[in-house]
C-alpha cells in the first residue's frame, strides 16, 4: 500500500480474529447443517495447541519487558492482553528485524486440545414474599458452620437450577430483611441469574408452573411475577434500591405505661431526619459511618399500656430497629428520645418495598 502512496488507518486494517470469524463461520454453518451467528448466546469455545508457533512471540519479551510481568493465577506471561500490550509499543522496524512480514507457512496442523459448550447466562426475576421469622434471606454460614438450615435464596433457586439444568447462580435483590423480619404486601423484587444453563427456553405458562412449584414446596416463602428478564433490566432493580420508599409495621413495647394521647404527636411528624451511626449489629460487615435518612410519615396504633404499633414510610436503607430503641445514642432522634421514655421492638414487618419492577404479571 505504501507503495502505492496509499495510506491505511487503524480501523482499516482487519483484526485477525474478524478475518477467522469470516473463514470458519461459513465453514462450519455447511458442516453442521445450521447457520452461526457471531453474537449467538450459545458458545463453542475450542482450544487449539501449535507448537510450532509457540514461541513466535518470545522476542517481545526482550523488546517490551515491562508487559510481560508473571501473575499467580496465570501459567504464562504471554497472555493475549500483554502480546497485543507489546505489538502496540513495538516499532515498526524493530518488529520486522525479528519478524518476517508476510510471515512464513506453518508445516503442520494445529491440534485441538478441548471443546465446551456454553449456553450464556440466563436471568429469571420476580418478587417474593417471607412469612417466617426463622429464616434468613441468603445462606447464614458462621466459620464453616451452617446456623439455619435453609434461607430465602435456596428454597427459590434449588427448583429454577432443576428446570435449567444450570451449572451454578448468583441471587441479588433489591434490599434485604433480617432473619426475624416478615416481608408482606407484594413482596421484594429479587433477580437470579442461572449460569451455564442446560435448559434456557420457557413459555410464560411454564415459568407459571415453576412459579407454582416453588409456592406449594414451602409455606415459609411465596413467589409472584415470576419472569425471565434481560441482563440489563437487573439494573433497574438497583438503581430502585436507595432513591424508592419502603414501608414498614412495627410492634413497639415501652417501659413506662402510655396512653393513647402520648403516643397521637407521631401521627404528625413529616420527612423527619435522622442521623444514623452504622449499627453495632451489622458492624462488623458494614464500614462506620453516619447515614443520613427520612421517616416520610408514621401512623401508630395503640394496643395497651405498655405496647402500640407504629406503622412507618421511610427512605430505602433506614434502620428501623435503631430507630426504635436508639442502638445506644446511635440514632438520633430515635422513639424512646421522642416518647421520653426506653422502647423497643418485639416485631417488624416489611409491608412494601416501593420499586417498579419486575412488571406485574397475571398471577
Amino acid at each position: 500500500f505504501r507503495k502505492l502512496g496509499l495510506s491505511l488507518a487503524k480501523d482499516d486494517i482487519v483484526q485477525l480474529k474478524e478475518a477467522y470469524k469470516w473463514i470458519i463461520h461459513p465453514q462450519l454453518s455447511e458442516e453442521l447443517g445450521v447457520p452461526a451467528d457471531g453474537k449467538s448466546l450459545f458458545e463453542v469455545s475450542v482450544v487449539f495447541a501449535h507448537p510450532e508457533t509457540d514461541e513466535e512471540c518470545h522476542f517481545l519479551a526482550t523488546a517490551c519487558p515491562d508487559c510481560f510481568k508473571p501473575a499467580k493465577n496465570k501459567q504464562s506471561v504471554f497472555t493475549r492482553m500483554a502480546v497485543i500490550k507489546a505489538l502496540e509499543k513495538i516499532k515498526e522496524e524493530d518488529f520486522l528485524k525479528h519478524f518476517p512480514c508476510p510471515p512464513s507457512s506453518p508445516k503442520n496442523l494445529c491440534v485441538a486440545l478441548e471443546i465446551q459448550c456454553n449456553n450464556g447466562a440466563v436471568f429469571v426475576a420476580g418478587r417474593y414474599n417471607k412469612y417466617s421469622r426463622n429464616l434468613p434471606q441468603t445462606p447464614w454460614i458462621i466459620d464453616g458452620e451452617r446456623k439455619l438450615e435453609s434461607s430465602v435464596e435456596e428454597l427459590i433457586s434449588e427448583h429454577l437450577m432443576a428446570e435449567f439444568k444450570a451449572e451454578s447462580f448468583n441471587f441479588s435483590s433489591s434490599g434485604r430483611e433480617d432473619v426475624d423480619v416478615r416481608t408482606l404486601g407484594k413482596g421484594r423484587p429479587f433477580a437470579i441469574e442461572l449460569v451455564n444453563p442446560r435448559r434456557i427456553h420457557f413459555t410464560a405458562e411454564e415459568m407459571k408452573g415453576l412459579q407454582q412449584t416453588i409456592n406449594n414446596s414451602s409455606d415459609k416463602i411465596q413467589v409472584r411475577d415470576l419472569q425471565l428478564v434481560t441482563r440489563s433490566a437487573i439494573g433497574r432493580m438497583k438503581e430502585g434500591e436507595e432513591e424508592k420508599t419502603k414501608t414498614y409495621s412495627a410492634l413497639i413495647w415501652t417501659d413506662k405505661a402510655i396512653q393513647k394521647e402520648d403516643i397521637a404527636f407521631l401521627d404528625d411528624i413529616k420527612e423527619l431526619k435522622l442521623d444514623q451511626k452504622t449499627p453495632l449489629r451489622v458492624l462488623h460487615r458494614r464500614p462506620l459511618a453516619v447515614r443520613c435518612r427520612i421517616i416520610h410519615t408514621m401512623q401508630s396504633e395503640y394496643i395497651d399500656e405498655h405496647h402500640f404499633r407504629l406503622h412507618l414510610k421511610t427512605q430505602a436503607g433506614t434502620y428501623i430497629k435503631e430507630f426504635v430503641h436508639g442502638d445506644f445514642g446511635r440514632t438520633k432522634p430515635n422513639i424512646g428520645s421522642l416518647l421520653n421514655r426506653t422502647a423497643d421492638i418485639l416485631e417488624l414487618d416489611v409491608e412494601s418495598v416501593d420499586v417498579d419492577w419486575p412488571p406485574t404479571l397475571d398471577n
